[in-house]
């Protein structure tokens, strides 16, 4: 199906996630947090056709990391989706005008991420 890049520090919710999108025909990789991800994004190492990424990271919140990536040439076209326990309006009007895709509250809805990935990247 595609290649998801999930961007989180938690293993556990980095588990979920990929077992779900596993399931659902996709190549996973995880980082850690949004620096490693910006890393391996740069150099080559991901090239992913949607990213899921956490809005509570250390260092570099998700907010300032999917600003980056829709600030870059080589990383803006590609679909993210934050998931945050932060769920408010205001937080996913901010998601939205950071330029993600699509705001996922956590716990994630594991059916509604699938149909929101399989959507995004067919793109």
């Amino acid at each position: 199906m595609g290649i998801v890049l999930i961007i989180d520090d938690s293993s556990t919710e980095r588990e979920i996630l990929s077992g779900c999108l596993r399931q659902g025909g996709f190549t996973v990789f995880t980082a850690n947090s949004g620096e490693e991800a910006l890393e391996k994004l740069g150099n080559g190492t991901y090239q992913p056709d949607l990213i899921v990424l956490d809005v509570v990271l250390p260092g570099q919140s998700g907010f300032e990391v999917c600003r980056i990536l829709k600030a870059q040439t080589a990383t803006a076209p590609i679909p993210v989706i934050l998931c945050s326990t932060k769920g408010t309006d205001m937080d996913k009007f901010w998601g939205k005008k950071q330029g993600a895709d699509e705001y996922l509250p956590k716990p994630v809805d594991q059916e509604q991420l699938l149909k929101s990935a399989t959507h995004l990247t067919k793109k």
